[in-house]
């Protein structure tokens, strides 16, 4: 090619691939130019999408409504381990606790409250409802229990056990006494127990009352091993403890059978707000100011906590202090 030629050439060259770069766009697929960097181009800021207009703002939420006494006892029935009551359930335990149906029916006891707020903690850990049973055999679910041969509050714990699970314990402050601190640290040890005995509620309870290592001791002497072993047939544990889980056993069937009362059934279904951990500032000095603040009961505020003596909150420790309560907003 000629000098004088090339420059032409150069030139339809240039012209081709233009036209050949706008063909090659124009048919690229839009999910394909979507993939382009428009984020910083001078059109994209010139865009503005509207927010879609605030669900939350337009409708407003309804009140809180509490629960009722017939959904913890719905709860407390699809959660036990042992559905069916056999005829070799105790009639002497069945006769002792008969009078634990009456006291979850009655509005002015607190037991159904603080039944559920177990029973939530006991199924939350994925436990048997059984395990919701203790405070009933333990103490009556009275929170304030002392026995005059040192166990204390609800789940009737010695110190030693206490300390060993991590329960606050100093002075003017036993955490025995705290529903929330107990709890919180049977069901943390009855989980524990649980596993440790393949499942079995009853041997789990059975370790509650007597301490895990006579059970297994009476599991090695006796040749049995947990996942398939006959909790009545231990030898070597005292009768107390397998008098526990009759206790369990039988108190779970009275319970279940309590729906075919009618009257009770009625009675049940009340409202029953979920009882609540609420931490607590360091201004507060009294239940009272903490009640009256929050619209609660005092009186039933102060029930639900004797660890705090007289209604009086003490200086407060490396814990922070906590008080049972209804949900706020709930009356």
């Amino acid at each position: 090619m000629s000098a004088r030629n090339r420059p032409q050439a150069r030139r339809r060259l240039a012209r081709s691939l233009a036209l050949l770069s706008v063909a090659v766009l124009i048919a690229l697929p839009v999910a394909a130019l979507a993939d382009a960097d428009v984020e910083n181009s001078p059109a994209a800021a010139a865009i503005t999408v509207p927010a879609p207009p605030s669900t939350a703002a337009a409708v407003e939420a309804p009140p809180p409504v509490p629960r009722r006494g017939l959904e913890i006892y719905r709860q407390f029935q699809q959660g036990r381990a042992d559905q069916e009551c056999s005829s070799d359930v105790s009639p002497r335990w069945s006769k002792h606790f008969s009078a634990a149906p009456k006291r979850l029916a009655t509005p002015s006891d607190d037991t159904l409250l603080l039944f559920g707020y177990v029973l939530d903690a006991v199924r939350a850990a994925h436990l048997p409802s059984e395990y919701a049973l203790i405070p009933f055999v333990e103490s009556g679910y009275r929170p304030d229990a002392r026995s005059p041969s040192g166990p204390v509050g609800m789940w009737q714990m010695i110190e030693r056990t206490a300390r060993n699970h991590k329960v606050p314990m100093r002075n003017g402050y036993d955490g025995r006494l705290s529903p929330v601190d107990s709890t919180r640290a049977a069901v943390r040890y009855l989980k524990t127990l649980h596993g440790m005995f393949a499942g079995d509620w009853r041997l789990a309870a059975m370790a509650y009352n007597a301490g895990e290592y006579r059970i297994l001791g009476a599991l090695k002497s006796g040749g049995q091993q947990a996942r398939n072993a006959d909790p009545a047939s231990l030898a070597g544990v005292p009768a107390t403890t397998q008098a526990y889980v009759r206790k369990l056993q039988a108190l779970s069937c009275v319970l279940g059978d309590a729906r075919q009362q009618e009257s009770w059934v009625k009675a049940m279904d009340r409202p029953a707000p979920r009882l609540q951990a609420v931490t607590l500032d360091g201004q507060t000095r009294r239940i009272t100011d903490w009640a009256d603040r929050h619209g609660q009961d005092p009186a039933r505020v102060g029930r639900l906590n004797p660890v705090f003596g007289g209604g009086q909150i003490g200086a407060r420790g490396d814990t922070p202090l906590r008080l049972l309560a209804p949900e706020l907003g709930i009356n």
